[in-house]
């Protein structure tokens, strides 16, 4: 079986290197070429940091096991397989046994995160958040659980890891189990501060969203609150949503482009899930990370979410800027609740970018019995910006 790692290239790696040589930002070169929202001129509110990801919260790393292999019928235990996990941790892998302020909040709750209880009762996220298909849930739950164990003898701060799920089996052998402790282990190992890969990767390999092919997206937001200069940003797993409601930049795509739908060999479920990861490093105490996790609700609104009965709108938020030891107490700073305005502005419009980026990043996949999913047209979703003086640079 292919287990696609997407690492990169020997051209990729001279190309960063060029890029470093010349000044560029090494951190603004995404290796894969695909072309993100903005390249397109979708125009979005706010500053995007350096990269436009989550990996501009300093300290956050990211690591994705994607893995693809077989076509045509569905043979259960062989394939086709289309799905993978994605790693995100908050301090590195180094320091991922020292546990972050965190919050969780399910605007509803048609799926699964484990571990949502403890950060709930603590306040604290105890090492990294995977993110991976339906039944791969366990096995990677486990596999974090060894990993922490291993890098960190004797802690305690892996017992109850944080691992949350979307359906991928539209286009992938979901009861397959594909997913193996070697691939939870390769996406936790490769983890970086990188350019983030967006689109066919990790745990969104088999996902859609709005009836096109969708997956994994990031994006962030720099903002100044006082004299310091904060992060916030974001990364989805995208698998929701109804064609007709697709808006972009206020723009209703989904109504301007209603062909290219699924093509299936039976009737699917029409709406799924979707989970936000957000990371800041602003200092916020666990009560705060909960009204900014409450915020991306309204991300997904932006982009024609709607939450229905059977998706799972799962939201965890945590702050990098963590509290220092000082014996049996903990010496804290953290923002006023009446300075958070502007993080709680910068959530729904990076929630939003990171979207619209899984879609325009995402290809045309088969999957099992030929299940289609069509990619976002680039060129169509710029006319459609047009026609309704919306797209930048025209």
């Amino acid at each position: 079986m292919k287990r696609d790692t997407r690492k990169y290239s020997m051209r990729s790696a001279a190309l960063v290197a060029l890029y470093c040589f010349y000044g560029f930002s090494a951190a603004a070169y995404v290796s894969t070429g695909i072309k993100r929202a903005r390249d397109l001129g979708v125009p979005f509110e706010g500053t995007p940091g350096n990269r436009n990801a989550i990996t501009d919260v300093r300290g956050v790393e990211v690591g994705q096991t994607t893995l693809i292999e077989g076509e045509g019928r569905l043979i259960v235990g062989q394939g086709p397989v289309r799905t993978g996990v994605t790693a995100i941790f908050p301090l590195g892998k180094e320091n991922s046994n020292t546990p972050v302020p965190a919050a969780v909040y399910a605007f509803n709750g048609n799926g699964e995160m484990t571990g949502a209880a403890w950060v709930e009762e603590s306040g604290f996220l105890e090492g990294p958040v995977l993110l991976t298909n339906t039944l791969s849930v366990g096995i990677t739950r486990d596999a974090v659980v060894e990993w922490g164990t291993r890098k960190f003898p004797d802690t305690q701060n892996f017992s109850l890891p944080v691992v949350a799920e979307t359906w991928d089996g539209e286009l992938n052998d979901i009861d397959g189990f594909h997913v193996k402790k070697e691939d939870v282990f390769n996406a936790m190992d490769r983890a970086t501060s990188g350019a983030v890969e967006e689109g066919n990767v990790g745990g969104g390999t088999g996902n859609r969203a709005f009836g096109f092919k969708a997956g994994i997206g990031t994006a962030s937001r720099v903002i100044a609150i006082g004299e310091d200069r904060l992060c916030l940003a974001a990364l989805v797993q995208a698998n929701f949503a109804r064609r007709d409601n697709l808006i972009v930049a206020g723009v209703p795509v989904g109504k301007e482009i209603s062909d290219l739908q699924p093509e299936f060999h039976k009737e699917v479920e029409k709406e799924g899930s979707i989970l936000i990861v957000i990371a800041t490093d602003a200092p916020l105490l666990s009560q705060q990370l909960k009204r900014v996790a409450k915020r991306a609700a309204l991300g997904v609104a932006r982009t024609g979410g709607v939450s229905t009965n059977s998706s799972g709108d799962l939201f965890i938020a945590f702050s990098t800027a963590v509290p220092v030891p000082a014996g049996m107490h903990q010496q804290w700073s953290t923002l006023r609740n009446d300075a958070l305005d502007p993080l709680l502005a910068a959530t729904p419009q990076a929630i939003e970018e990171a979207i619209i980026n899984a879609l325009v990043a995402a290809k045309t996949m088969e999957g099992i019995d030929n299940n289609t999913f069509y990619a976002l047209p680039h060129e169509r979703l710029r006319e459609v910006l047009r026609k309704y003086n919306r797209l930048l640079g025209n």
